[in-house]
């Protein structure tokens, strides 16, 4: 019964040597599931984030003018807000307008945040809409 005992503890002792695999970042479904590098600024993630998703959906001045639209509004910042919470974002949508453009652009089963402080929801609900009508108010936004 001792050699079962000391096979075990024998286990358990190179178990704890071994370290343990990294853990697998999950992918959520949909587009533009970017990963945030290990020590990656927010700002570069960002322009991952929205350079995938003018790419996805062509808008006009393609990612670079989305680039510099969303550097200009937020500072590519995704928790970007307003000083009263009145603007939200990347791409400071109006928070009263939020839920309804969030309905309109996204799907289901793309599994993206309902908040407009996610950054790939923010770009995503951005580039449908900028595809779909033009940049509209962010037309004249900075020198973009």
């Amino acid at each position: 019964m001792r050699a079962p005992i000391r096979i075990l503890m024998a286990l358990v002792v190179l178990g704890l040597a071994v370290p343990p695999a990294p853990a697998q970042a999950t992918t959520r479904p949909g587009p533009c599931a970017v990963q945030r590098d290990e020590g990656e600024p927010i700002r570069s993630w960002s322009r991952r984030l929205i350079r995938c998703a003018a790419e996805r959906w062509e808008v006009p001045g393609g990612p670079m003018k989305a680039i510099c639209i969303a550097d200009t509004e937020s500072g590519l910042d995704p928790e970007a807000t307003s000083p009263h919470r009145e603007y939200l974002g990347l791409f400071q949508h109006s928070a009263e307008a939020w839920p309804a453009r969030y309905d309109a652009w996204t799907r289901p089963g793309w599994e993206l945040d309902e908040t407009a402080l996610s950054g790939r929801t923010n770009a995503i609900v951005t580039m449908r809409m900028v595809n779909a009508t033009g940049w509209g108010a962010w037309e004249d936004v900075g020198d973009c």
